[in-house]
């Protein structure tokens, strides 16, 4: 089951669904990293590239962070 967020990203609404899984692990990434969430996704959608949608953008950078 998806767990849909709101964020505001570049002065911008946009609504994220993700599994709970995802968010906890983003969330626990930005608490290491002194950052808030919607920094964090800020961060990782500044460095996506257009081809790839930001849900999965966010779900690469969790896993690639190694933690789930």
């Amino acid at each position: 089951m998806l767990e849909k967020r709101s964020l505001s990203l570049s002065g911008h609404r946009t609504s994220i669904a993700l599994e709970p899984e995802f968010w906890a692990a983003l969330t626990a990434l930005a608490a290491g990293e002194n950052l808030t969430l919607a920094a964090l996704v800020t961060r990782i959608d500044a460095a996506r590239t257009p081809e790839r949608p930001l849900a999965s953008a966010l779900r690469v950078y969790a896993l690639l962070r190694g933690t789930l």
